[in-house]
Formats: C-alpha cells, structure tokens, sequence
C-alpha cells in the first residue's frame, strides 16, 4: 500500500475511534441521522415571550405542550426540571431517558440513581438542594444525541431556567450540555475538570453518569468525584449555602 494513502488511513481510522468513545462517554443507546456540529444549536433559537428575570413557573407556562420540534411525536410528557427553584448550583444534562420520559423527572433511571448519589453521599448535601435539567424537554428515540435544531428549539426554555434559579456555578453533565454551553463542539475528555465560563456562571465540566456506568471504573470515578467536589468548593467560595442532609 502506499505510504501516503496508509497514513491516511491511519488517519482516519483514529478520527473513527475519538468518535466512538465520545459516544461512549455520552451513553448513547441509538443511532440517528447525527447533524455536523453535535448538540450545537446553529439555528436560532425560539423566541419567548418571558423577560430577563422570569420564574420557572413562567417558563414552564410558555413552554406549554410544546410542539417545535420532532421529539414530541415521540414523548410521553415534557421532562422539565427538578430541585430547589433558587438552587445555588444548577447541573445540566443531555435529555430524558425512558423512565424520565416515563415519570416526568430527569434523572430518575439507572444514570440518575448514581447521579443523586454523588450528590448525597459524595457531596454530602440533598439532592432537592440543587436544580437538574437537561438541554432537550423531552426524550430523543433510542436515547439518541439531540440533533442541532431539537436543541435550539428548547434552547430558550433553558436559558430561562438557568435566569430564574440564578445559580453560582453550573456542572455540565456530558458533551452535548458541555458543547451547547461553550458554543462549540467539543470532546468532554478534553475539557472535563476545567472551569468554563457561560453568561457570567462558572461552568464545570465532566463525564455524564451513563457513562460511569458504561466504564465504572476507579479512575473515572474518581476524576467526576474531585469535578463535582471542585462545583461544590466553588459555589460555596461564591457565598452559596446548602441545607445539612438528613
């Protein structure tokens, strides 16, 4: 084979396998037509007509039974947030699952079973203490990434969520919610424990906990522990305050 054509090769194959395993830290399930720039929202978002301060209650209200984009063919009711309305810190993930699709809370499956135990046993504070949401309302098939206009379709409805809690500091749980945040696609691996910026909140990247699942092991164990330990340390640096868990 020819040198060049070989290096290319090789190339390519590794451009595969860096994809293969964002997907696999993602935890994603099936497989749809994937747009070029991931969880990027490159289509404006829909307009609202809440103001810069809103309640949740005033954004669940506009965000009715929504219809704007093709996940709700397929819902069985919107997912839109759980947790304390004035949470100090906010975690943000991808999108509902099966039994959050089910039960109308996000991260109530297997994923959100780990994710309230780093929240209580890991950082010793009550799950209700903090606000989750995810980028997309209502679950994509097969638990697929959400494609570009599905996410600027709720893109509206999260930043109201994140303006009425007001959080100190934001954990981005997964590349496509640590993508749409910094306005480009990135590889959580890369980024994870860094501190980013969106709007003015501090925003801690790390791995989503469906992929802890998939790669239980010490060593990613450990990186999201000291990630969601650095959130904390943050938020109260911050002046945030939580209740003692009971």
């Amino acid at each position: 084979m020819d040198r060049a054509l070989a290096d290319e090769l090789r190339a390519t194959l590794a451009a595969a396998r860096e994809t293969l395993r964002e997907w696999v830290e993602e935890g994603v399930e099936g497989w749809g037509p994937v747009a070029p720039s991931g969880a990027v929202a490159t289509t404006p978002p829909v307009e609202a007509s809440f103001g810069p301060a809103p309640t949740l209650a005033q954004v669940r209200t506009e965000l009715g039974d929504c219809q704007r984009c093709r996940l709700a063919a397929g819902r069985t009711q919107i997912v839109f947030g759980d947790g304390a309305p004035d949470a100090d810190l906010l975690l943000i993930g991808e999108g509902p699952g099966e039994q959050e699709d089910l039960r109308g809370v996000p991260f109530v499956g297997r994923a959100g079973e780990l994710l309230t135990q780093m929240i209580e046993k890991g950082l010793r504070i009550p799950r209700a203490s903090v606000y989750i949401c995810n980028i997309v309302k209502c679950r994509p098939p097969n638990n697929r990434t959400p494609l570009a206009d599905e996410v600027a379709a709720c893109r509206t409805f999260l930043d109201g969520q994140i303006d009425a809690v007001r959080p100190k500091v934001i954990v981005a749980l997964g590349k496509p919610a640590t993508s749409l945040l910094l306005g480009r696609d990135v590889a959580i691996s890369r980024v994870r424990g860094t501190w980013q910026d969106y709007r003015g909140v501090p925003v801690m990247p790390t791995f989503h906990p469906a992929f802890l699942l998939r790669q239980y092991t010490v060593e990613n164990r450990r990186l999201v522990w000291r990630d969601l330990e650095q959130a904390l340390a943050r938020t109260r640096e911050l002046g945030g305050t939580f209740p003692e868990l009971a």
